[in-house]
């Protein structure tokens, strides 16, 4: 039967002629693509080690499979190249069982270099080169499901449901083009959650009915089958295979937004990159778990997994905890001739690779693709051609575009898709929070049937950056808040939105980036890019969409005030909250979200919100002047572009 032997350990790592033993996963940018200036190392590197030959029986056939190398790889096993990938963000293997000996030399050729043919090479954030996820041997038997095909595991399965009954449409494939004639046949059970079977099917294309199906509903109940398949020769297993099913359906309305399971069910969410302080790129599936149990924490149903393909671990977790997803390819901020065919490979690996996840519900053709202005026809044309492929891959979900903010709404490209979305930073890089309102009644007016959604709004936010008069461009945890606090009340008005992702949940690295004081960032993360401080904006989303009681006591950082009177805020998703100095009972309010109160200072102040057995305090002091650290000392910061 199947079985991995994981190949992490002891690796000989060459860059530049240097040498050192690494384990993986692995990035040679986890620092100098976090420090500013635009300089992190990007060119090819080289991994080196041994490996023994593993013990097969029979006729069982060995791949070498790779989670993750950032951007191009080559393989080389014994001295000769088996195979090159161009995507840092997917699965591929290679089959190198004629090719094994006792003991084998796998050397691997990691290079993100710049270059005009693979995306992405233009864009907000690091491209960390490097063996980044998990490299294991993967052993199969002679006849087995197809591990040949743009990295998938070689089933695919869609389902539909009328009335109370689910049905799974079941497509396997495998490495013979003709089972029969080696006696072999596909075989499905469905189990659920309690392990019981609750289905079967037989056959390469195939359905199974389910009665009574038990629907994966989003946050609220993300319930999941498990689907195995296994090969059989009469009675003998001869390959198998499980996965994580859920059953759903829903739909986009361009008035009433989305819908799951045929109840409204709107998307409020975040978007999330993967790195992380210190570690770049090469996170561990701990730090993934607990970047889950973030989002969980502030009460987020959906999110946008930018701006490329993340790890099967994480879509697993957005899986069993009800996220929904958009998933989407890095074609991103410049239009390339060249790597027109690299967009197309990147975008069959990643619905090939994700088809089974029931938390996706939508795949992104591009993202604000508009920022450069040269080689508009091709670049049409590429979307256009983009829009066929999925559609003709996956016609069960819709494609959507995230589109530049300075991209006209009379634009072609943002017709293309069939959802649509905008990056804007309304209020933030361009006065008038108002505006957000302004934009979203005028294309809904204009466009009364094209579904619209927010795929990125933000500000910046130091937690270390405070004001009591807090403005666009302070880059101060108040104002980030402050905009925050807004946009939900913005959203709230116009629910026709099928979704909105906060953008984003964690600052991440950019290295291209000097503001707020720190370079090589970008600070519009509700969390800091070490996962340890949630910023002030963290709990107002946790006070609109979590049901779990709390109240949180906004301004703690900003310890030191040079005022008589000062106003204290608090968030929670309690209808009541009262608010205490030094023992003694400012006032009581009631209200939702959002509570200010007035308070006098003195010298020293423990400062206590309290709200239905809940409690949060701090002590702030007066002084005579602001505190010189809590202004951002620089007049000009430097954006990407």
């Amino acid at each position: 039967m199947r079985r991995t032997e994981k190949l992490m350990k002891d690796w000989l790592f060459i860059k530049e002629g240097e040498r050192c033993r690494v384990d993986l996963p692995h990035t040679w940018n986890a620092l100098d693509g976090q420090d500013g200036g635009n300089d992190y190392y990007r060119g090819s590197c080289v991994y080196e080690r041994q490996v023994a030959r593993p013990e097969l029986h029979g006729k069982e056939r060995v791949y070498l499979q790779f989670e993750g190398v950032n951007a191009c790889a080559r393989v080389i096993w014994n001295g000769e190249c088996v195979c090159t990938h161009d995507n840092g963000y997917s699965t591929f293997r290679v089959d190198i069982t004629d090719k094994l000996r006792e003991m084998n030399t796998l050397t691997v050729e990691a290079d993100n270099s710049k270059n005009r043919r693979v995306y992405p090479q233009v864009a907000d954030f690091t491209f960390y080169g490097g063996i980044y996820r998990d490299v294991e041997l993967l052993i199969v038997p002679e006849v087995h499901f197809d591990l040949e095909h743009y990295g998938g595991n070689g089933l695919r399965v869609t389902t539909e449901v009328q009335g109370t009954t689910g049905r799974l449409h079941i497509r396997a494939y495998t490495n013979r083009k003709d089972l029969k004639t080696e006696g072999i046949e596909a075989v499905y059970t469905l189990r659920d959650a309690q392990g019981t079977a609750v289905g079967s099917a037989k056959g390469c294309n195939t359905v199974m009915e389910i009665p009574d199906a038990h629907l994966w509903n989003g946050v609220k109940d993300p319930y999941l089958y498990r689907l195995d398949a296994q090969l059989m020769r009469g009675e003998t297993v001869v390959d198998e295979i499980s996965i994580s099913y859920g059953i759903r359906t829903f739909f986009v309305d361009p008035d009433k937004g989305f819908f799951l399971n045929g109840a409204s069910y709107p998307l409020r969410g975040v978007a999330r990159h993967q790195d992380f302080k210190g570690i770049g790129n090469a996170v561990s599936e701990a730090q993934m778990d607990a970047d889950m149990e973030l989002i969980r924490e502030v009460g987020a149903n959906t999110i946008r997994l930018a701006h490329y393909q993340h790890s099967q671990h994480f879509y697993d977790l957005c899986d069993r905890y009800g996220m929904v997803v958009w998933a989407e390819i890095p074609y991103i901020s410049e239009h390339m001739p060249e790597g027109r065919e690299n967009t197309f490979l990147q975008m069959r690996e990643l619905i090939v690779q994700n088809f089974n996840h029931p938390c996706i519900v939508t795949w992104g053709l591009s993202n604000e693709i508009t920022i450069s202005r040269e080689n508009r026809a091709d670049m049409l044309d590429n979307h256009r051609k983009l829009q066929k492929l999925v559609k003709k891959m996956d016609p069960s979900r819709p494609t959507t575009l995230a589109c530049y903010a300075m991209c006209s709404p009379f634009h072609p490209v943002t017709r293309i898709s069939d959802l649509v979305a905008w990056n804007l930073y309304l209020g933030w890089y361009v006065p008038g929070l108002f505006l957000n309102d302004r934009f979203m009644e005028f294309y809904h007016r204009k466009y009364p049937k094209r579904p619209l959604g927010y795929s990125e709004y933000g500000a910046e936010g130091m937690p270390n950056l405070h004001s009591a008069r807090p403005r666009r461009g302070d880059h101060s945890e108040e104002y980030q808040a402050k905009y925050h606090e807004y946009m939900l009340e913005c959203f709230d008005r116009h629910p026709f939105l099928w979704a909105t992702y906060v953008w984003n949940m964690f600052d991440f690295a950019a290295d291209a980036r000097d503001q707020g004081g720190e370079p090589g960032m970008n600070h519009k993360g509700l969390v800091t890019f070490d996962r340890r401080i949630k910023k002030d904006s963290f709990y107002i989303y946790k006070a609109w969409w979590s049901t779990e009681p709390f109240v949180h006591l906004c301004g703690k950082r900003y310890r030191y005030r040079a005022e008589r009177t000062t106003t204290v805020t608090v968030y929670s998703n309690r209808n009541e909250v009262s608010l205490y100095c030094n023992g003694k009972r400012v006032a009581t309010q009631k209200g939702t979200h959002v509570f200010r109160f007035r308070v006098e200072l003195a010298k020293e102040n423990w400062i206590e919100a309290r709200a239905g057995g809940l409690s949060d305090a701090a002590v702030l002091y007066r002084t005579r002047r602001l505190r010189p650290e809590y202004k951002l000392k620089k007049d000009k910061s430097k954006n990407w572009i």
